[in-house]
């Protein structure tokens, strides 16, 4: 089973290639922001939980966010593999997703981290606003400030999977097709 995080900041690409990779290798695509929208949209005791959180702007707790990803996890026993998708995002939330994988003896194959340019990121991302709608992508300055707490916040989780020998960087500008073909000769080491 190959288990994957995919990881970069806002606009470097983690959607497009998931997509991709998903096809390509039949890996289940989790994506926490997808599981929170269907956790509440289904009323699930989780989503229940997860609801009440988000209403009032907290940040989900990591207790919450593995039990959606093990309802997720179990629900595919056929799954050839998983790519993460925004999480983890915290050293706290890679142990627990280690401590999670591990327990099916499934660990975390490799990290694979996207990098991108800051000034080309903002480019996509304002990009990507035009497209789809999003206030959060229309806004250079809300831009900038999501790109500096993915440094500030998220960045370190890289350490975490490099301390064991996890973490692969991938240049992440070209098109699509190029950086699929980077991610790809990742992954097919690992086959």
């Amino acid at each position: 089973m190959i288990n994957l995080v995919l990881f970069g900041p806002p606009g470097s690409g983690k959607g497009t290639q998931s997509v991709k990779l998903q096809e390509k290798y039949q890996l289940m695509h989790v994506s926490t922001g997808d599981l929170f929208r269907m956790h509440m949209r289904e009323n699930t005791d989780l989503g229940k939980e997860a609801k009440s959180y988000i209403e009032k702007g907290d940040l989900v707790p990591d207790e919450v966010t593995i039990g959606m990803m093990n309802a997720k996890i179990e629900s595919h026993p056929e799954a050839k593999g998983f790519i993460f998708d925004g999480f983890p995002r915290t050293a706290a939330q890679a142990e627990a997703l280690d401590a999670l994988l591990n327990s099916k003896n499934t660990p975390v194959s490799k990290m694979i981290a996207l990098n991108v340019p800051d000034e080309e990121l903002i480019k996509r991302l304002l990009l990507r606003g035009k497209d789809s709608g999003r206030a959060d992508d229309q806004n250079e300055e809300i831009i900038a400030n999501r790109i500096q707490v993915y440094n500030d916040k998220t960045l370190p989780v890289a350490s975490y999977y490099e301390k064991q020998a996890k973490l692969v960087e991938i240049h992440g500008l070209g098109s699509i097709d190029d950086i699929f073909n980077r991610l790809c000769a990742v992954i097919d080491t690992l086959a």
